[in-house]
């Protein structure tokens, strides 16, 4: 059936030009963005490897994986998955944040880890660099990037005032935050671009009916990039899904090109 076996697999490549303002960025930064990878029973290692595979092929600068590593607390192949999300540090620094499902408060009450445990060793292990309400410089064609993160919102791990407070307003500064109304609670932090998943970019939309049943507040930032207050938000569909359906929704790889 197409929305079960084919449009899951279905992977699609996006590339995107982000302008920033020019705070000594003097040549592009390519950022690859992988989310939602939901490692379970309906998103095989295989898939996930595919995108990585693709995400690798535009030769980004940097990596930024944006949560949702897995779905519950179904077993995986957890020495295979550190070996493919390995292949991403091996080829740029990698960055990322945890996502609702990845173990917590709001997991646990739906059944799931009640800590992300298991998620920090496998990033650990494969060389991600997790921003849990910190941030870090990257120096890129000798210019500086700050990339932050901060926790989930759904889990109430997000501490702004932590997260950015080494970030000078000079450089360009990148958020990774898997829920986008996380930019509501850091509307008073110096963040340029916000990169989030979670939404799955609808997963199954239906024609007449849409992406009404979307689980985020603001149904503005669903999918793709948009403006807010002056600065950008960019809402990839992600790898995985829930469920092992999507319907006029491919998974994405998202390619970000940063300009000034």
């Amino acid at each position: 059936m197409y929305a079960f076996g084919v449009e899951p697999n279905w992977l699609e490549r996006t590339f995107h030009r982000v302008k920033l303002p020019c705070k000594n960025l003097t040549s592009g930064v390519r950022i690859l963005q992988l989310s939602d990878f939901h490692a379970s029973p309906d998103v095989p290692l295989s898939l996930i490897e595919r995108s990585v595979e693709l995400g690798l092929d535009a030769e980004p600068d940097v990596i930024c994986l944006t949560g949702d590593f897995i779905t519950d607390a179904l077993p995986f192949d957890e020495v295979e998955y550190t070996r493919i999300l390995r292949r991403l540090s091996s080829a740029a620094p990698v960055f990322a944040t945890l996502g609702n499902h990845d173990g917590g408060t709001w997991s646990a009450s739906i059944g799931g880890l009640d800590d992300s445990s298991l998620v920090r060793k496998i990033l650990a292990a494969s060389n991600t660099v997790l921003l849990d309400n910190r941030s870090e410089i990257v120096r890129v064609r000798d210019q500086s990037v700050r990339f932050a993160g901060v926790g989930d919102l759904w889990s109430g791990g997000v501490d702004g005032a932590l997260a950015f407070a080494d970030v000078e307003a000079e450089h360009p500064a990148i958020l990774l935050a898997h829920n986008p109304d996380t930019k509501d609670i850091l509307v008073d932090q110096p963040w340029d671009l916000m990169l989030s998943g979670h939404t799955h970019g609808g997963q199954v939309i239906i024609p007449l009916v849409g992406d009404r049943y979307v689980p985020v507040r603001d149904k503005r930032f669903i999918a793709g990039l948009k403006q807010w207050n002056g600065r950008q938000v960019y809402i990839t569909r992600g790898v995985g899904n829930v469920r092992g359906v999507r319907v006029n929704c491919r998974p994405e790889v998202t390619v970000l090109d940063l300009v000034s």
